[in-house]
């Protein structure tokens, strides 16, 4: 056999490798993460259940997932009891002895803000995935844009037609971590993808990219002058046009 059949042949066992691993990881990371969560709740939530309704003291096997499904039950019957008068009664009762507690009552009011808006309000999510130039000029960051609100922010540093908007730069791997910026409308470059696929390219550290799309991103998107710039030309940032005059009086 010659060189060229060996290294052909090489080179059809590294690439069925690759594409083995590439179909077994994530299909192995998936179900190590799903195994590890399920067994997590069930070693919060077994200990509590009695043991005449522990099906592991009757089976000579443990089920994986009894306690979660004990968790789902109860967080779903404290849902349906919060809904009538008396559940409203308890729970007013329980967040205000949370509120004379100094260190607990700013956590627990932080918590419950975010869990709503994620949660409950979805007209309050971030919709829009966008890049701003951070740490300097030249340099681009991702941001997830969020919508546009008056808030004191806005009131003593606004400019007249170039508002700030609040954007949430996440950090890699992990986006749930990052920095809140109040970024002017101007300077923020508006992308076509979606949170999803925004979030893909953080937690991967730019190696999962979306495929580029002519069709607007799903959501909300932020209108007015913003920085796009034109086809073929680089992007320049907007210049400030406050003086001394403009700033806010302390």
């Amino acid at each position: 056999m010659s060189d060229g059949h060996k290294t052909s042949g090489m080179t059809r066992l590294r690439n069925y490798f690759l594409t083995g691993f590439i179909v077994c990881a994530p299909l192995a990371l998936t179900t190590y993460i799903v195994w590890s969560f399920v067994g997590w709740v069930d070693s919060w939530v077994k200990p509590y259940i009695p043991p005449s309704y522990n099906p592991d003291n009757y089976l000579s096997i443990k089920i994986p997932g009894f306690g979660l499904i004990v968790a789902l039950v109860l967080i779903t019957l404290i849902g349906f009891l919060t809904a009538n008068f008396i559940g409203r009664a308890i729970v007013g009762f329980g967040e205000r002895l949370l509120n004379g507690m100094p260190l607990v009552r700013g956590l627990y009011k932080a918590l419950k803000q975010l869990f709503e808006t994620v949660l409950s309000n979805k007209n309050e999510m971030f919709r829009t995935v966008g890049m701003v130039e951070y740490p300097r000029k030249g340099v681009w960051s991702l941001v997830f844009v969020a919508n546009e609100k008056q808030t004191e922010i806005n009131e003593k540093l606004d400019e007249e037609g170039d508002p700030l908007i609040a954007v949430f730069m996440p950090c890699t791997p992990n986006p749930t971590t990052g920095f809140l910026m109040y970024v002017p409308k101007s300077e923020i470059v508006v992308l076509d993808m979606s949170i999803e696929d925004g979030a893909k390219l953080i937690v991967s550290a730019g190696l999962v990219a979306p495929e580029v799309s002519k069709a607007a991103a799903k959501g909300i998107v932020v209108e007015g002058p913003i920085g796009n710039p034109p086809v073929g030309t680089l992007p320049q940032p907007a210049l400030s046009k406050r003086t001394a005059s403009s700033l806010p009086n302390t």
